[in-house]
């Protein structure tokens, strides 16, 4: 089933709806027009409380005016690009810069500040397709890039997203969601004790700005090694440079053997106290595990009055690498004419 109800309306007048999909087993899942934002993940823990386990806000507002992007679809390039430039087919392109020098998340009105077209299909698994066209010089990207962004709540408890895009001419893309988890609940407090994997063997060490530096480094011995599940908050405090560039994680990690034809389980967050666990499923061929350092706006407190605190929520977004547009050794992020970008992340729930 999916319920729609006026979220809020813009100054402008614009009238932004929320969607709640709901599963056969009692899982739903809140998707906002404004963003194509996940508002809202409600999932059992081992004794069928459900509970809500994303941050987010209560009105529309707070997602119009705060920092974070909580829960909303990035693009046309998630994460940052150095100084906001690039050269393609011989062409210089420059960006918004939004990031200190850099650009990030595709910009001052990246696709999280866009009202999307939305249809909703109810059924016994629900589907939500969300539809933008994002024009030819969009933010300082070229262009015209058509996009569909397919939301499915099925009945093994898992949330998908499909990305697909064409585009008219050579484009950069890298399309993700920028949720922010909790298993515990979104206002349990620290992220610590939540144990993570990640099928990563690299990373992308940063600069000061986070900028990746070029390297792919191994996790072999590092604090960054989640290939066999630990503690998030294991090494997070470790005396180790890339840890105190970013004030915590906020790094690319590059999946085993790259991306796939078909989504796979790459990376799995568990909650001991709860049970809760979140698989993730998808074809690309990178993560972005983020702790949530910055999350600190006392001006915009989540849902329910929550204020709040860094590495309470973190974010595991799934992509391609950061700024690779500028590096010749990471992954292609290019989308010419005539060619399809076909991506799928799944955030499937479980317990044990």
């Amino acid at each position: 089933m999916i319920e729609k109800k006026l979220f809020g309306t813009l100054s402008d007048g614009r009238e932004v709806y929320a969607y709640t999909l709901k599963n056969a087993n009692g899982m739903s899942a809140k998707i906002l027009s404004y963003g194509g934002a996940i508002a809202e993940i409600r999932v059992p823990d081992r004794n069928g409380c459900f509970t809500d386990v994303v941050g987010g806000y209560d009105c529309l507002a707070s997602y119009v005016g705060a920092d974070g992007y909580q829960g909303a679809l990035i693009g046309r390039f998630g994460n940052r690009i150095n100084k906001g430039k690039f050269t393609l087919d011989g062409v210089d392109y420059s960006l918004f810069i939004n990031n200190n020098d850099n650009h990030l998340h595709g910009g001052q009105f990246g696709y999280n500040s866009k009202i999307w077209d939305v249809e909703a299909i109810a059924s016994d698994e629900p589907v939500l397709k969300l539809h933008i066209i994002s024009p030819d010089g969009d933010e300082g990207y070229p262009g015209n890039l058509d996009l569909t962004v397919t939301y499915k709540l099925s009945n093994m408890n898992g949330l998908s997203i499909r990305y697909e895009a064409t585009t008219d001419k050579a484009t950069p893309i890298n399309l993700t969601n920028h949720c922010y988890f909790n298993l515990g609940g979104y206002a349990s407090g620290k992220i610590y004790d939540m144990e993570l994997m990640i099928d990563a063997d690299t990373y992308l060490p940063t600069d000061e700005r986070l900028i990746p530096t070029g390297e792919l480094k191994s996790v072999e011995g590092t604090p960054f090694d989640f290939r066999t599940p630990k503690k998030v908050g294991c090494d997070i405090g470790a005396d180790y440079i890339d840890l105190k560039l970013a004030g915590g994680y906020d790094h690319c990690f590059n999946f085993i053997g790259g991306e796939t034809v078909e989504p796979i389980k790459r990376c799995e967050l568990y909650d001991a106290g709860t049970g809760r666990v979140m698989s993730v499923y998808t074809n690309q061929p990178c993560v972005q595990f983020y702790s949530g350092n910055f999350l600190k706006n006392a001006k915009y407190p989540f849902k329910g009055g929550y204020r709040q605190c860094p590495q309470t929520l973190m974010c595991l977004e799934t992509q391609h690498m950061p700024d690779s547009i500028n590096h010749a050794n990471f992954t292609n992020c290019v989308l010419r004419p005539g060619e399809k970008y076909d991506y799928t992340t799944e955030y499937r729930f479980s317990v044990k």
